[in-house]
């Protein structure tokens, strides 16, 4: 086990989301506002801290980004599939950083920058600072962001991944992550990638020349690699090597350099109990909940 201090970097929008989708819409508070996705998020948390009582953590979280997004600026049809968030569903996030906030969490997010940007340059400031970092998240994406004594922690299915993880469930290693899926693109965020080439495609071809660079320099050789269809995969790198390079653009993580570079912006901080009880009244926490915080956070 490292002996490291832990920084945990939460991709909070997975679990306000997911919060969203299986708890009950009848959930709402006074001003008979919906709540479920802050009910869900703040189980979520409660269980969380809990159960790791992390002394450096912090949530990040994507807003509705569009046209000032760094990803849109380079590609306007990136996530272009993807239907707005409803106005409900907005007006839960900024529930959700409040109560980040009132319990002493640091929280951000970015009109430019996804969670993703966010959590790799916290993660780059921790290590550079002497932290090992646990990212808490189901986005394949940020295994890229895995280094030694790191881990990703998809934290309601328990399942972690470490940098020999990435590589048994990927074919790739951590740094190639992002080279991977420029290849096999991603559906989920609109990048085309290389069309005809999947991850397994992908990982062999990573295999052997290791950057999507190096094979875009080599794809003459790559017809000659002994795999099934090897010709093929040659003639539509060929035809799409400027796609992968722009999806490579995409699929890198940015760094924001607004953020905050001391690692003791992500200590846990004081609690101002009077903040944490109006929050509570407003969104129509039930007594049960309450008082679990209360006894989590001992005041």
């Amino acid at each position: 086990m490292s002996q490291q201090p832990t920084a945990y970097l939460i991709d909070s929008s997975i679990y306000v989301f997911r919060a969203w989708f299986t708890m009950p819409d009848t959930l709402v508070n006074h001003k008979n506002e919906p709540m479920n996705a802050v009910y869900g998020f703040s189980d979520f948390l409660m269980k969380f801290i809990e159960q790791e009582q992390p002394t450096h953590m912090m949530c990040a979280f994507d807003q509705s980004l569009g046209s000032s997004s760094v990803r849109n600026e380079i590609y306007p049809e990136y996530k272009a599939n993807r239907d707005p968030a409803p106005e409900e569903l907005k007006q839960q996030f900024t529930y959700c950083r409040n109560l980040a906030k009132h319990i002493g969490v640091a929280e951000f997010a970015s009109e430019r920058y996804e969670a993703d940007d966010i959590i790799a340059t916290f993660s780059h400031t921790m290590r550079e600072q002497g932290f090992r970092n646990v990212i808490v998240t189901g986005d394949k994406d940020l295994t890229q962001l895995v280094h030694e004594n790191d881990l990703w922690w998809e934290f309601a299915k328990n399942k972690r991944m470490d940098v020999k993880g990435v590589l048994k469930n990927f074919g790739v290693h951590p740094h190639q992550i992002a080279d991977m899926l420029a290849l096999a693109g991603d559906k989920v965020d609109n990048i085309t990638g290389v069309p005809g080439v999947g991850p397994k495609t992908a990982a062999n071809l990573l295999a052997k020349f290791e950057t999507l660079d190096n094979i875009l320099d080599n794809i003459d050789k790559v017809g000659d690699m002994k795999f099934r269809g090897a010709k093929r995969i040659q003639t539509l790198l060929e035809q799409h090597q400027d796609d992968a390079r722009l999806s490579k653009k995409l699929t890198v993580t940015f760094t924001d350099e607004s953020l905050p570079y001391e690692a003791s912006s992500l200590q846990r901080k004081a609690i101002d109990k009077d903040a944490l009880e109006n929050f509570f009244e407003e969104s129509g926490f039930g007594n049960m909940r309450k008082q679990r915080w209360y006894k989590l956070l001992n005041i």
